[in-house]
Formats: C-alpha cells, structure tokens, sequence
C-alpha cells in the first residue's frame, strides 16, 4: 500500500460491486487512480496484469484461452481496452462458474468501444464504475462526507478562501498532483511553453490586490 494513497469516496461501492458480480470494469480519464483504487484494495487477493505492455498485449491476442489459463482469477486485468479480444473468453470463464464473484476486475480509459464491447459481451455478468479525479471531499481527507442532499446534517467541508479556491482549479484534482503539492501542476498537465504554476500563482496575488 502507497503511503501517499488517499481515500476515495467509490470504495464501499467497488467493494460492494465485487461481492455481487462475477466481473467489475472500472472507467475513467487516464491517470483518476484506477489502478492504485483496485491494487490498494484488492492486491493482496487478486493478481495484477497490465494489458497495456506489447508483449503481454500480443500473448493475450495470440492464445486467448491459454492467456487466461495462465492468469486465473481472481485477477485484476489493466487496460483492458488493449485486449478486446479477451471478452469473449472471459465471458465463458464466467459462465462457468457464475456463483462466484469478484472473479475478474478490468480498468480502461473512457472509451465507447470498450463500453459498447461491455455492454454486448458481459451483460448481466459485470458492474460498471466510473472513476472521476478527486472531489475535495477526497483531497481534504473526508470521502465519506454525505453531500449536501444525501442528508439533512449541516456537515460542510472546511472554508477555503477565494485565492486558494482559484488556485485549487488551475491546479486540478488528479490524484499525483494532490499527494505531492510541491509538483509544478503546469509541467505535469502539459508539458508545451506555458506559464509555471508560480508565474499563475503571481498573476492570481496581482488580481487580488
């Protein structure tokens, strides 16, 4: 387990998910935490392999059966929408045993082929969870704070001020650059000619004055 890991709020559901369905595919823009979600969670339990790597891409087309046959669940795949190919199969694992849960964990980026593939190959066998960048419920340390019209309670998250709460968008909410405050946020979402964080964070003090 990383140190750095910071709680996320999807938790309960994906443990949830994993005790109901034979399969759970987890979505959402590259680099939200995907695979440090599913390997914090279930990497003691389950196997990791990432499908994104050539040759394992290339053994997983070659011999389908006998990829799976290597990789038995419970096993988490990532980057599943590399190996397409793979439905199918695990489609017929499933249905062979389908009273057992948890079985296959998949990740990929959002993308329509992979839902649709979903959709049509998995239906009935598989959950399928969204994974956002973090909420500031998550990056303050209180995933599980109901929102606003989930309860009646007056929880709140703490105050932030106008500047830090401008500076908090310029910077976004993808995990690696909330765990480490100290990364130049401009350089990690692009790495073209633009200005540094520091040179925003001088034009945001000017507008303030």
């Amino acid at each position: 387990m990383l140190s750095s890991y910071v709680q996320r709020s999807l938790e309960p559901v994906l443990r949830r998910a994993s005790g109901e369905f034979p399969a759970v595919v987890l979505t959402g823009p590259r680099q939200s935490g995907k695979t440090t979600l599913l390997k914090h969670l279930f990497g003691v339990s389950h196997e990791y392999v990432a499908l994104d790597l050539p040759d394992i891409r290339a053994a997983a087309a070659a011999d389908p059966r006998g990829f799976l046959a290597m990789h038995k669940p419970p096993v988490i795949f990532d980057e599943i929408q590399y190996t397409l190919m793979l439905l199918p199969y695990i489609r017929e694992q499933i249905d062979q045993r389908r009273s057992e849960h948890g079985m296959f964990l998949l990740t990929g980026s959002q993308n329509l082929a992979l839902a649709e593939q979903v959709t049509e190959t998995l239906a009935g066998r598989t959950a399928m969870l969204q994974l956002m960048p973090m909420t500031q419920r998550e990056s303050v340390g209180i995933p599980d704070l109901p929102l606003p019209w989930e309860t009646d309670e007056p929880h709140q998250l703490p105050a932030v001020a106008h500047l830090d709460l401008w500076r908090t968008f310029l910077r976004g909410n993808y995990p690696e650059v909330v765990t480490e405050p100290d990364r130049d946020w401009s350089l990690w979402h692009a790495p073209i000619c633009r200005p540094t964080s520091s040179e925003m964070s001088d034009r945001l003090d000017r507008l303030a004055i």
